[in-house]
């Protein structure tokens, strides 16, 4: 605290010298690191509870995708008769999942928009999504869709033709 700071409000509080300070001069910088400090708490559990959802989105896109596979087996194996090769399989699947987890990550980023706008609004203070942000949540999407429906598509690429008729 500067002396001259503290000398001066105690002349216009006309304190005398054997009283105690009846004010107290904060810092800012100490204000804004303990700030700091509770937002990247803040931001380490939005990662941790972001990952959490992920999994669990993950492994319920894969399960829409074996059920997928499952009820499309004689269209599979069709193209497959047809002359499909096992990538053009595999690549379907792989793409109908990216799909799924990409309209899901738009919808995602629409509603943290909303979000954002209905708390500028109420805390009269500019909350936003920026680029960046919707960049890298958009290839998050991407990536899980990728990784959730390679197994499927995997499966549904290794059905023989004619044992996929058969179903």
């Amino acid at each position: 605290m500067s002396f001259e700071a503290k000398s001066t409000l105690r002349a216009i509080r006309k304190i005398k010298p054997t009283e105690p300070d009846n004010f107290s001069i904060n810092k800012m910088d100490a204000i804004q690191k303990k700030l700091d400090e509770i937002f990247s708490k803040i931001k380490m559990a939005a990662w941790i509870i972001g990952f959490f959802s992920l999994i669990v989105g993950c492994f319920g896109i894969a399960n829409i995708m074996f059920v997928s596979v499952k009820e499309r087996t004689a269209q599979i194996g069709l193209k497959k008769a047809l002359g499909a090769t096992s990538k053009n399989i595999m690549l379907d699947f792989i793409i109908e999942s990216i799909i799924l987890c990409f309209i899901g990550g738009v919808l995602g980023v629409i509603l943290i928009i909303l979000l954002g706008i209905i708390l500028t609004f109420v805390f009269d203070f500019p909350i936003y999504l920026s680029l960046w942000n919707f960049l890298l949540a958009t290839t998050i999407s991407i990536l899980v869709g990728i990784l959730a429906g390679y197994i499927p598509a995997r499966n549904a690429s290794k059905l023989s033709p004619v044992d996929a008729l058969r179903k």
